[in-house]
């Protein structure tokens, strides 16, 4: 509704229009002043004008509250051929005196509702930004699994022949045969081939579907553990080309989930602040909550995960989730490189995923920390202004004592004294001189 002073109303000569404002038709949403209400329910504002107030003699009321001077060009009608504003955004391009009067007169906007394009829009974008981002690791991940695999199987073959080899020659090899055997079996363990068992026959690949993403994700993270790369030339080439723009794409989206987790925390903070609670109490609890279901999500839950998947400790997958999530990515603990476990399949897209939205929450964890730090470097600065001033403050404040020249040394100079003071002072100083 709204809410006008009574007398300024009428020196506006606004009652008679008021009370002849159209109504609208029977299925009209028309408020009896003419605006419009939400699809949700009627819009409940109150649009005050300022008492004792006239609207120039040539304006009209229904000029005042038409949708060409509230609202702008975007302004049409509903069925019933009334004025409408849905879709339309306040004070557009209105006349200049039309806009100078509703800015002074007007203490609040005219209702208005966020078009519901926009909010698709927003959602069409973040939908395609997702989108987009997993359809370039997959055809990353498909690309090196097409470039890298043939020349996978030529070094298992090599390392198996070479193993065969050394176990025929075992008791004849020389210094420099058993030199070079540890030369090439150290080559190919760093290659991500372990020739044990018989397990560079198998059909188990480093560069399956699953590893491959799991390499891609790996990349547009910059983690890069090291132990899995490319050793072809093509590989390289357009593991740089893939770097080049997946890194960028990869920012963007870690971006955009940050905003997302970040809304989240919005909307608990505004569910709490409606039920009353302070807002200090309220800062603190959604901290509290973002900290603790980042945590339990991607460092507890996930370190279990590995104990019971890997064989590690809880305390070496609590150390493996951070050093991954942080992008520091020593190698010393991999995912799905244990000799003689199995693995179920695309176990490492699984990992994959978990480290591309934890990246998004530990970074704000770090622009979290970041922020508390600077504020106290701040907190600590101004303290340390404001103990430098007091001091300064209470040394000028103190009085400052002159003494008569012979209670002083000759190589000290007598303190100035304000005013008749000095000149009593040098003049006891020369009746002891004449003394002497």
């Amino acid at each position: 509704m709204l809410c006008f002073c009574m007398r300024g109303a009428a020196a506006a000569g606004l009652a008679p229009a008021l009370s002849a404002a159209p109504r609208g038709a029977a299925g009209s949403s028309l408020h009896p002043l003419g605006f419009p209400h939400c699809r949700s329910g009627p819009v409940r504002r109150h649009f005050p004008l300022r008492c004792a107030t006239r609207l120039p003699h040539s304006w009209s009321p229904q000029q005042v509250f038409s949708p060409e001077l509230l609202c702008s060009s975007s302004a049409s009608q509903d069925p019933s051929g009334n004025p409408s504003w849905e879709g339309s955004s306040c004070l557009g391009e209105a006349p200049q005196e039309h806009q100078e009067f509703t800015n002074r007169h007007l203490s609040l906007p005219v209702p208005c509702r966020v078009p519901p394009r926009a909010m698709c829009s927003g959602k069409l974008q973040t939908g395609l930004l997702v989108a987009g981002y997993f359809v370039y690791l997959l055809v990353g991940a498909a690309v090196f699994q097409a470039l890298e695999r043939t020349a996978e199987k030529q070094q298992k073959m090599a390392a198996a022949q070479m193993k065969e080899a050394f176990l025929q020659n075992f008791p004849h090899l020389t210094v420099a045969e058993m030199e070079q055997f540890m030369k090439n079996l150290t080559e190919a363990i760093q290659n991500g081939v372990y020739p044990v068992g018989n397990e560079s026959q198998t059909e188990n690949s480093n560069w399956d579907f699953s590893n491959s993403f799991f390499f891609a994700g790996t990349v547009v993270s910059t983690i890069g553990y090291g132990t899995l790369r490319p050793k072809t030339a093509g590989g390289q080439i357009f593991c740089v080309f893939f770097a080049l723009f997946g890194i960028p794409l990869n920012i963007v989206f870690l971006h955009r989930v940050g905003k997302m987790l970040s809304l989240l925390c919005k909307k608990l903070g505004k569910f709490l602040y409606e039920k009353g609670m302070r807002k200090k109490k309220i800062k603190f609890l959604t901290l509290l909550f973002f900290l603790a279901t980042g945590i339990l999500v991607f460092l507890c839950l996930p370190s279990l995960f590995f104990q019971i998947t890997e064989g590690w400790s809880y305390s070496e997958g609590i150390y493996f989730a951070f050093i991954t999530l942080s992008t520091i990515g020593f190698g010393d603990y991999v995912v799905g490189k244990q000799p003689g476990r199995i693995y179920f399949s695309y176990y490492r897209t699984l990992v994959a995923i978990w480290i591309l939205f934890g990246l998004a929450w530990i970074a704000l964890l770090f622009n979290l920390l970041t922020t508390v730090l600077e504020d106290t470097e701040k907190i600590i600065v101004k303290d340390l202004h404001q103990i430098v001033k007091v001091s300064k403050d209470n040394e000028a404040s103190q009085p400052r004592r002159c003494w008569p020249a012979h209670f002083l040394p000759e190589e000290e100079v007598i303190p100035p004294c304000a005013g008749g003071d000095a000149q009593k002072m040098e003049s006891l100083a020369a009746g002891s001189e004449q003394t002497k």
